[in-house]
C-alpha cells in the first residue's frame, strides 16, 4: 500500500528542487554545472588564447556599466545579495587595481584602446572618491562608507595612471587617499579605524597590500611620510606571521582557515614592498609563505581554497582567484630568488585554472571569465565569475610569458 504522506513529501521535494533550479539557474548556468566534469579530460590552451578570453570578458564587464567602473562580476545563478542574475554593479575596489592590468596588456599588445579604458577607470574612480579622500566599500549602488583596503587598491591604480600619463589629477587623487590612510592609521602600523563596514578590523592582516601601495606612491610622489607609513604596516604584518609562514587574523569569514585569496593578498603586499625597497627581510618572509604553499600544489595544479595554521587544506574546492594569485607570486619571485621550482608550480596552477575557463560558452557573462571556485558550487564566489579572478589570472599569464 502506498504511504500517502511519504509520497506527498517526495513529490513536494521534487517540485521544490525543480522550482529552485529553474529559479536559480538559467540554461547557460545549468550547462556550465553539467559540463564541468573531470578536469583531467580537458586540455588547456595557449596562454594567448586564455588571456584573450579573460580580457574580452573584462571588457564586457566594463561595458556592462556603460564604462562607469568594472562590474564586480557575473552571477550565473540567482544572487540573493544583489537580488539578480547577470552582470553586477561596478566595484570601485577592484576597478582600481584592474588599471595596472589593463595598462600592462595595452603596452604588451600595443592597444591604445585598452590604455584609454584604463585611464577612463582612473577618471571614474576620482568621480566616486569620497570627500575624505577614502574609497568606498562595496559596489556603487550601496550607501558609501570608507574602506581602508579599497582605498589602497585604488591608490595602486591612480599611481600607475599618473606614471603612465603624467596627468596630475591622478597623483592628487592618490595623495588625498593616502592622507586619509595616514590620518586613520594606528601608531604601530595597523588600521583599526576606517575599515570597511563589511570587514572586521581584527581580521584584516591582508591590509599589507595597502602598506605596499603607500610605499609605491611615496616613491613616486617623493613623500617619505607615505613610505614610512607603509613600512610600519608591513612590519606590523610580519608580527602576524607565524614561524611557519602562515598569517593570523587574515580572513573575514574564517581566520582559523583563511582563503588562499587573502593569504596571497598578504604575500603580495610583503613581496611588493620587498621589491620596491630592495628589502631582504621582507623578501625572505614572502618566500617563507611561498615555500610552505608550493608543496601543496598537486600534480593537477589543484590547491585547497582554505588552509589552516598547519597549512592543511580545510575544503575540497579550489579558490581560483587565490590559485591565480599564487601563480603570479611564484613567477614574480622565481628570478630574484633563483627558484625554477617556483616556475614549475606556477605552470601547474595556471594549467588548472585554464581548464576551468570556458572559452566557448554562448553566454557572454560566462565565456572567458574565471569562476570564484572550482567546482562552480564551491564556497568562494559560488556560481559567480569575478573580475578580480580574471585580473590575477591575466597578471600571472603575462608573467609566465615574460619568463619564457
Amino acid at each position: 500500500m502506498v504511504d500517502r504522506a511519504s509520497l506527498t513529501q517526495r513529490v513536494g521535494k521534487t517540485l521544490y528542487h525543480h522550482w529552485r533550479n529553474s529559479f536559480l539557474f538559467d540554461g547557460a548556468a545549468r550547462r556550465e554545472l553539467k559540463d564541468e566534469g573531470d578536469l583531467s579530460q580537458r586540455q588547456a590552451g595557449s596562454d594567448e588564447d586564455h588571456l584573450r578570453g579573460a580580457l574580452a570578458w573584462l571588457c564586457r564587464a566594463h561595458d556592462s556599466t556603460a564604462q562607469r567602473g568594472v562590474a564586480r562580476g557575473y552571477a550565473a545563478a540567482w544572487n540573493f545579495h544583489f537580488d539578480a542574475r547577470g552582470w553586477q554593479p561596478a566595484y570601485p575596489e577592484t576597478t582600481g587595481y584592474l588599471i595596472p592590468t589593463f595598462m600592462d596588456v595595452a603596452l604588451q599588445q600595443g592597444q591604445d584602446a585598452l590604455m584609454q579604458r584604463a585611464l577612463g577607470m582612473a577618471d571614474w574612480e576620482i568621480e566616486v572618491q569620497l570627500p575624505s579622500g577614502a574609497v568606498m566599500g562595496g559596489t556603487v549602488e550601496q550607501p558609501p562608507s570608507p574602506a581602508v583596503f579599497n582605498t589602497g587598491q585604488v591608490i595602486l591604480g591612480w599611481e600607475r595612471a599618473y606614471r603612465q600619463s603624467g596627468q596630475q589629477r591622478y597623483l592628487l587623487a592618490a595623495c588625498r587617499a593616502a592622507d586619509y590612510l595616514l590620518a586613520v592609521q594606528q601608531a604601530e602600523g595597523q588600521w583599526r579605524v576606517g575599515n570597511s563596514r563589511f570587514a572586521d578590523a581584527k581580521t584584516t592582516t591582508y591590509n599589507v597590500r595597502v602598506g605596499w601601495a603607500l610605499i609605491l606612491l611615496g616613491q613616486t610622489a617623493n613623500r617619505p611620510d607615505y613610505i614610512a607609513a607603509g613600512r610600519r604596516n608591513v612590519d606590523a604584518t610580519l608580527a602576524m606571521q607565524n614561524d611557519n609562514g602562515w598569517f593570523r587574523c587574515n580572513c573575514l569569514s574564517d581566520p582559523g582557515a583563511p582563503l588562499l585569496h587573502t593569504i596571497c593578498y598578504a604575500i603580495e603586499g610583503i613581496a611588493g614592498a620587498a621589491l620596491a625597497l630592495q628589502h631582504d627581510v621582507y623578501l625572505q618572509r614572502a618566500q617563507l609563505a611561498l615555500d610552505h604553499l608550493l608543496p601543496l600544489i598537486d600534480h593537477r595544479g589543484f590547491i585547497p581554497g582554505r588552509l589552516d595554521g598547519n597549512w592543511q587544506g580545510r575544503v575540497e574546492w579550489a579558490c581560483l582567484t587565490g590559485s591565480a594569485q599564487l601563480a603570479g607570486q611564484l613567477l614574480l619571485l622565481a628570478h630574484p630568488l633563483q627558484r625554477p621550482d617556483y616556475k614549475e608550480g606556477a605552470a601547474r596552477l595556471l594549467a588548472f585554472v585554464k581548464r576551468t575557463q570556458n572559452l566557448h560558452s554562448a553566454d557572454p557573462g560566462i565565456r572567458g571569465g574565471i569562476k570564484g571556485s572550482y567546482p562552480f558550487s564551491g564556497g568562494y564566489g559560488r556560481y559567480e565569475l569575478l573580475n578580480w579572478a580574471a585580473k590575477f589570472f591575466i597578471d600571472a599569464l603575462l608573467l609566465q610569458q615574460q619568463n619564457r
